[in-house]
């Protein structure tokens, strides 16, 4: 990696701790990391490539926290367009249950680009479906995916135990035991697990659901997890028939069942966490257990609207997610960030978070989530991981005020100019640079075309 200097940005949202908008400024970075923010910098050297961003917003790349790439291949279905999440998943794992190496390989590699083409830097991917044929290294082949393309990449060895027969959702064939899921927990850490500042690799500990799993995973993963310093992830208080099942089955509420396992603190965070009491959202900020906010998902599958006003104000640790593919039907953190704008307004009306709120959310508040420090601003000494916007476009006449809620109040319907992962150009001009889009297409379809026919 060499140098870039980011030359006269109309704009630097920093989002750094001040909230400081630099006007008319550089950005310079060396290999990966932001090494001078100001007016005025010199190239290192010849090699240095240079980007005139005298037309452009340039801001921290965006984190995705909560998603389910394998879903790619499961978009835009009819049968499932009127349903609610237990039905929805029982339908959609029929069809999951067929995953093969190839079809996670390519889905990851759909959703990836997409993410990146939109701003996106960091990805956390929740794969919990493990097919009992050929499923031993999906893990592996989204890394390989990520690696391709160049994204930050953190992925979850996530598990089900729970099948139809024991009263759980999935069936059977994709249900596995607690020593294989702990044993492949172990393998993914010891090979992929970097807790490095700069790391592009990390893993999670991601049982899938109260719903899906036993009390014994949860507490081993937790266990794990603790022993191994890294972080556990699951879905939670998603719907109220999760509620009435956790009731009925272990006579607690979700996250009352969840405490009892072990699972709240700092290193744990829930997806969609849209149906907390208010004690619950007390133990939630006293604790510093963190929620994934799924804004588009949650509205697809009819499932309600997280209390993220509240959660913001509490201290509540909140990061932006667009879930699975298939509750959402795309990857686009940048969608993703309108929309919760807009939901939270017509919920909220004043009370609100604003355009720039939500874009902390999906910067800092989800390097939080996933306990980094070295992502989510752009500083001097943090990883050079950023995305830059043209404004001398006809659809953003009149709208140069506000850089920082620009993305909430405005929002992006074209994919951005730069995307700049770990130092590296991986989005320019709008184009993938580490693959020849069309071929991509054409691959990832003839992928998608081999799974959904088998």
């Amino acid at each position: 990696m060499g140098s870039i200097l980011i030359q006269n940005a109309k704009a630097i949202v920093t989002v750094d701790a001040e909230d400081r908008v630099l006007e008319q400024a550089d950005l310079l970075i060396e290999g990966n990391q932001i090494v001078q923010i100001g007016k005025g910098l010199s190239p290192k050297d010849a090699s240095t490539q240079i980007i005139d961003a005298s037309n452009m917003f340039v801001y921290p790349g965006l984190i995705n926290v909560h998603h389910h790439l394998y879903q790619t291949f499961t978009r835009n279905l009819p049968q499932v367009q009127k349903l609610e999440l237990f039905d929805w998943l029982r339908y959609l794992y029929e069809i999951w249950k067929g995953l093969t190496p190839d079809a996670v390989y390519h889905s990851s590699l759909t959703g990836i680009a997409d993410l990146m083409k939109n701003g996106c830097t960091t990805v956390f991917d929740h794969h919990y479906v493990f097919p009992e044929q050929h499923s031993a290294h999906f893990i592996d082949k989204q890394f390989e995916a990520a690696d391709r393309l160049g994204m930050r990449f953190v992925a979850s060895r996530g598990s089900m135990t729970l099948g139809k027969d024991h009263g759980g959702l999935p069936p059977m064939s994709v249900v596995q035991d607690i020593q294989t899921i702990l044993t492949d927990s172990e393998r993914l850490i010891d090979l992929y697990h970097d807790a490095r500042a700069g790391s592009m690799r990390q893993v999670v500990l991601a049982p899938c659901s109260p719903f899906s799993v036993s009390a014994d995973i949860l507490r081993e993963s937790a266990a794990l997890a603790r022993a191994r310093d890294v972080r556990l992830h699951t879905h939670l208080a998603e719907t109220k028939n999760e509620e009435a099942y956790t009731l009925e089955r272990f006579g607690m509420r979700p996250l009352a069942y969840m405490e009892s396992l072990g699972w709240l603190g700092s290193d744990v965070w829930y997806a969609h966490g849209i149906h907390f009491n208010d004690d619950e959202m007390k133990l939630l900020a006293q604790t510093k257990t963190g929620v994934a906010h799924c804004p588009i998902s949650n509205m697809k599958l009819s499932s309600g609207i997280a209390r993220v006003p509240e959660m913001l104000e509490m201290g509540i640790p909140v990061g932006l997610a667009v879930d699975g593919s298939a509750s959402n039907d795309g990857s686009n953190l940048l969608e993703e960030l309108r929309i919760a704008y807009l939901l939270h307004r017509l919920q909220s009306s004043a009370l609100a978070p604003t355009g720039y709120d939500l874009l902390k959310v999906a910067t800092r508040g989800g390097a939080e989530i996933l306990g980094r420090s070295d992502i989510g601003s752009l500083e001097v000494g943090k990883s050079a991981d950023l995305f830059m916007v043209r404004i001398d476009q006809i659809d953003a006449v009149g709208t140069h005020t506000d850089a920082k809620s620009w993305l909430g109040t405005v929002g992006l319907k074209r994919a951005v100019d730069y995307t700049v992962v770990n130092g590296r150009i991986v989005v320019e001009k709008g184009i993938l640079t580490g693959a020849d889009e069309g071929r991509l297409y054409e691959d990832c379809q003839a992928s998608y075309q081999r799974f959904i026919q088998q």
